[in-house]
């Protein structure tokens, strides 16, 4: 059992973003930046993936940010401060690769700033001259802004709307940086986001040959490598994300085909989705 310690609640705006801290000193002390753990609210709960965005050694503790999508995760957002959950597994997955590549610039859209985030922090700890880019539709809800702050050599904002930094899309700031007035030379991109901005990220790097590492972490279900719904062609090669990856070349990724499987239960999610808020109002 693993208890939760902390939980906030990231927008008034938009309550479905939320963020538990839970006691799981084991699982602390071995996680590397990239890696994910599954977790079971109970004995009847479905096990999902969700990426580990900070973690505190001294404490023991993790963090898990995650939008309530589904019925799992409105069933995990009910959760208070002191209630438990039931398992945990972790920490899982391909760490990233962290060395001293020079000059990195790390995109997160949404809320995969939150698992960018650890990311960012290892790149800076190697000595890298980390730029980071994070962006949200409103100034509403964007995450992590003061983490990635932090860890950064330098922080640009975009929302799409223009309520907050620049009004645009990361991929306007990244153009700035490669081949703009600010323009400097880049030696790796790191992108974690919704899988059309990751595609749009490597189409802006790929005719400069920038090397990009993308996650694909949205995209896995039941993080062993046995359900066999989170494979995605990587260089014309059948790759599971949750074993293989979840960080992948992004120029080799077929994005089309992944966003394709990703519609694939939408029918069935939203029946899910809708028989349980049905239930919870009787």
């Amino acid at each position: 059992m693993y208890e939760i310690t902390e939980k906030k609640v990231w927008s008034d705006e938009v309550p479905g973003i939320k963020e538990f801290k839970i006691m799981a000193p084991l699982i602390a002390e071995k996680q590397q930046a990239g890696q994910f753990v599954i977790l079971r609210i109970d004995e009847d709960g479905e096990r999902i993936p969700l990426t580990i965005a900070h973690k505190d050694l001294r404490n023991g503790t993790i963090n898990l940010l995650f939008q309530e999508v589904g019925k799992t995760t409105m069933d995990l957002g009910k959760l208070k401060k002191g209630d438990f959950i039931m398992d945990i597994s972790g920490p899982l997955g391909t760490p990233t690769h962290i060395e001293r590549y020079g000059t990195v610039v790390c995109i997160g859209g949404g809320i995969g700033v939150a698992p960018l985030h650890p990311i960012a922090q290892a790149m800076k700890g190697a000595g890298n001259n980390v730029i980071s880019i994070i962006g949200a539709k409103t100034k509403d809800i964007l995450i992590y802004e003061d983490l990635m702050s932090a860890t950064s050599d330098k922080l640009l904002i975009t929302t799409d709307d223009g309520s907050y930094g620049r009004h645009g899309f990361v991929t306007d700031e990244l153009k700035d940086l490669i081949d703009g007035e600010r323009k400097i030379p880049i030696d790796l991109v790191v992108a974690i986001g919704p899988p059309i901005m990751m595609k749009m990220v490597c189409r802006v790097t790929e005719p400069y040959k920038i090397k990009t590492v993308v996650s694909l972490n949205t995209i896995m279900i039941d993080g062993t490598g046995m359900c066999g719904a989170c494979r995605v062609s990587v260089g014309g090669k059948t790759r599971f994300v949750c074993v293989d990856g979840p960080e992948f070349d992004g120029h080799q990724v077929d994005f089309d085909e992944m966003m394709q499987r990703q519609r694939q239960y939408l029918k069935e999610e939203k029946i899910a989705v809708e028989t349980h808020q049905h239930l919870c109002c009787k």
